[in-house]
């Protein structure tokens, strides 16, 4: 199954994890109350654990028993871990010519990844392989939240929690910072450190980190580990353009929010200078995919929830936790759109030079992406009958798998659950499925019809 179609076998994976995170959810001890938790709860919780989301219909503080958060600790991790994996996996079936260790440093290599049209499918990555893939994620996922933790922990004692309360809880914001889930087992979320830039700098670090992805972090590895300036040109095209446009992207977002919301007294509006600067920042670090917000988005202005939601929509880097059409495709875009204006046949970038089948997969991306969210949100805003802003930013944030909400989620009926969590689960693992498969099919025929150009624009 991994070697004849490895996209299928990435949905059958994630799908039966979340069939059995649901029914785990479902069991009367993993709720606090004893009961069993309805099955769309159970679900829509799984989907968001499993799929690395951040949504919750319940609140995450008090509804789930010790069982239930260890419960959904496992499931975040096991969907960190896989995401980061499965896309990987697909990755390397697209470029299938490579060795494994060119393969697992391809981001960091001289020459970029290119596709092998002549490949046969049945050179798929094989199982040993993804051992070797998976012990080395495994690793990075581990060695970074254990950093994590280390760092969180004595805040939260600060704060007043016992030493096991403050490790289980900053165990806990680190797993859901770097899987960029979004999770919060703290009663009243952040709020309480919302102007805290200690804490707040720690999990945006945590959530970059894990949106540029495991490529990225290694070839990052390389470059601090490597001779410094010099290990700069071992970066390859993919790293260079996911460092860049997160970056951009961050900044832009960042000076937006704060814009938009400097004179919001609801949000940033009694905030002096330098808080309005530390919030702004920080939820433009969520946008990435991270989701742990310390504004409520009901309260910023319809201008502010526009501008996130296109953040989010591009959402984090490829081969990582982080969801939404990825940074690298947006840039591909820009690069194909600039090209055209120059005129030039090719796209270029870092002084190298992009095949066209990466614009073909781009563009493919961007449309599945754009159609599950107007599907979603007219069937959204049909059962729930609020506003389009509302509606929009809780389905843009589920397709991200990105976790910021409006509140739109908690109280939604069970028929606007399952659509927001069907949402989740096309946009985790639909993306990259989507981007293997269109890879992978691309051929060359033995003939070439009469060429003939449509009028377009």
């Amino acid at each position: 199954m991994i070697q004849s179609s490895p996209p299928r076998f990435a949905l059958m994976v994630f799908t039966a994890l979340i069939l059995l995170w649901t029914a785990l959810l479902s069991l009367p001890f993993s709720s606090s109350s004893g009961r069993m938790t309805p099955l769309a709860d159970a679900l829509f919780t799984a989907v968001s654990a499993i799929c690395v989301t951040g949504l919750s219909t319940v609140d995450m503080a008090t509804h789930w028993s010790l069982f239930g958060e260890i419960v959904i600790l496992a499931g975040l991790q096991i969907g960190g871990i896989g995401v980061l994996t499965l896309a990987s996996i697909l990755g390397l079936t697209v470029t299938r010519r490579l060795g494994l260790r060119q393969r697992l440093l391809a981001a960091s290599d001289t020459n970029p990844m290119r596709m092998s049209r002549d490949a046969s499918a049945s050179q798929a990555v094989g199982l040993g392989e993804i051992g070797g893939l998976l012990a080395a994620v495994a690793t990075s996922l581990v060695v970074i939240e254990l950093a994590l933790t280390a760092l969180i922990t004595p805040r939260l004692m600060v704060a007043g929690y016992d030493f096991w309360q403050s490790l289980w809880n900053g165990f806990y914001l680190a797993a859901s910072a770097f899987t960029n889930t979004g999770f919060v087992p703290l009663p009243g979320g952040l709020a309480p450190f919302e102007t805290d830039l200690y804490l707040l700098s720690v999990l945006a670090v945590g959530v970059f980190l894990g949106a540029i992805g495991f490529p990225v972090i290694f070839a990052l590895y390389r470059y601090v580990t490597g001779g410094g300036w010099r290990a700069h040109k071992r970066l390859g095209l993919h790293a260079k353009l996911t460092l860049t446009t997160t970056l951009i992207f961050i900044v832009v977002g960042w000076l937006a929010i704060g814009t938009l919301e400097m004179s919001n007294p609801k949000t940033l509006g009694g905030h002096d200078f330098w808080e309005t600067l530390l919030s702004s920042g920080y939820m433009s670090v969520m946008t990435r995919s991270g989701g742990l917000g310390i504004i409520d988005p009901i309260d910023m202005n319809g201008s502010t929830l526009l501008v996130m939601d296109m953040l989010m929509f591009v959402g984090g880097g490829s081969a990582s936790t982080a969801g939404g059409i990825k940074v690298t495709t947006i840039a591909v875009l820009f690069l194909a759109a600039y090209a055209e204006a120059r005129g030039y046949k090719e796209m270029q970038a870092f002084d190298r030079s992009i095949p066209n089948e990466v614009l073909r997969v781009a563009v493919s991306i961007l449309i599945w992406g754009a159609t599950i969210v107007l599907a979603a949100t007219v069937a959204l805003l049909q059962v729930t009958g609020e506003s389009l802003d509302v509606v929009l930013f809780e389905v843009i944030s589920a397709f991200g798998t990105c976790g910021l909400t409006t509140g739109l989620s908690s109280e939604v009926s069970d028929a606007g659950k399952y659509i927001l969590a069907a949402t989740m689960w096309a946009g985790r693992v639909g993306t990259v499925t989507l981007a293997a498969a269109v890879a992978a099919t691309s051929r060359s025929r033995l003939f070439k019809y009469p060429e003939e150009r449509p009028i377009v624009g």
